[in-house]
């Protein structure tokens, strides 16, 4: 009888120490990573089937005794998992009951200000998208284009009524409004543009679009002066200033005279451009030719949008601004060279 107990001792030991051996070490050395799903409804014995199935764990039924042991049979969850080959059960078991799912989106954030070459550098770096697939839906900056049914950009206007005055050679530099999307990593590149063209159309109210038809521009002119306004002034209040100050010059055809459009087609980096680079003959040349240039020289914010559509009045006609974003106003040439000379030169 003594020979027997002890024999069943022995063997409770033997499976005791086999448990926490084969629960606390890893199916494989290798730290190989594949898929596991849990359907909806799958209760502890077929997870642990399936995940003995794949190779994630040692033993169907030491998962299943681990799991009841420590309370948490219920509290595995369904979803799409990322599980290494080297997790012992304890470690795939914390994962499912901690609902640690594979995250099927990601990020992407477009920073106010951007053109699309920034927006298409951003992609590559991030391992999303290709450049030039951007560029053959979107257009390059600066760049005209024919449109037709093999020929030219792909014309999202039949979905975006605020597209209408946007002329059909253009791109959509200054439409892919700047934010943070959450986007699935399989998303296709023009189910993100039109994310961006959703979110453009939502910012764009109808109080906003009576006014730009009151400020007698369309939408594009507005997006293409916001765009100038975003590269050359920061703040809310230097925006509005600004735009008072641009539509002056428009109105009185006076050139724009802003060094962002110049830098736009130089891509020098410049704040300042020199007596050459005002010369160059480019449609972006807000010196050389008079009105705003073709279309928009980046994504500009909402801010500067705002600027553009509820500019404040004021007298200026001329602006300089600083190093540090200080913005000096002068209402005629003697102030403005006045100004140059006391904050430039």
């Amino acid at each position: 009888m003594r020979k027997l107990v002890f024999t069943i001792i022995i063997i409770i030991v033997i499976l005791f120490l086999y448990y926490l051996y084969v629960v606390g070490s890893p199916y494989s050395k290798v730290s190989e990573v594949e898929e596991f799903i849990v359907h909806p409804g799958w209760g502890s014995m077929k997870i642990a089937e399936q995940l003995e199935k794949q190779g994630f764990i040692k033993s169907n039924q030491v998962f299943v005794l681990y799991v009841w042991k420590n309370g948490i049979s219920s509290k595995l969850m369904s979803g799409e998992y990322d599980l290494a080959k080297n997790l012992s059960i304890k470690e795939v078991a914390q994962v499912l009951s901690g609902g640690l799912v594979k995250d099927k989106e990601r990020a992407i954030t477009i920073i106010e200000g951007w053109d699309t070459r920034d927006i298409a550098y951003y992609f590559e770096q991030e391992g999303v998208y290709n450049a030039d697939d951007l560029y053959k839906l979107v257009g390059e900056p600066g760049q005209t284009y024919e449109v037709g049914e093999d020929v030219g950009l792909y014309d999202f206007s039949e979905h975006y009524d605020f597209l209408f005055d946007k002329p059909k050679d253009q791109g959509l530099e200054g439409y892919l409004f700047p934010d943070t999307y959450r986007i699935y990593h399989d998303a296709e590149l023009i189910t993100v543009v039109k994310k961006m063209l959703d979110n453009f159309e939502q910012k764009l109210t109808t109080e906003m679009k009576e006014q730009i038809k009151i400020n007698n521009v369309n939408i594009h002119d507005t997006l293409t002066l916001a765009s100038i306004i975003e590269k050359e002034v920061a703040t809310d209040e230097d925006r509005k200033l600004v735009a008072s100050v641009f539509y002056k010059r428009l109105n009185n055809d006076m050139p724009l005279q802003a060094d962002s459009t110049i830098n736009f087609f130089t891509q020098t980096g410049k704040t300042r451009s020199s007596i050459e680079e005002t010369k160059i003959d480019n449609p972006y040349n807000t010196y050389k030719y008079i009105g705003l240039p073709p279309g928009p020289i980046c994504n500009p914010s909402l801010s500067s949008i705002m600027a553009a559509i509820y500019p404040d009045k004021n007298s200026y006609y001329y602006f300089l601004t600083e190093e540090d974003g200080t913005v000096h106003y002068a209402s005629n040439l003697e102030g403005h060279a006045a100004n140059r000379a006391k904050y430039l030169d």
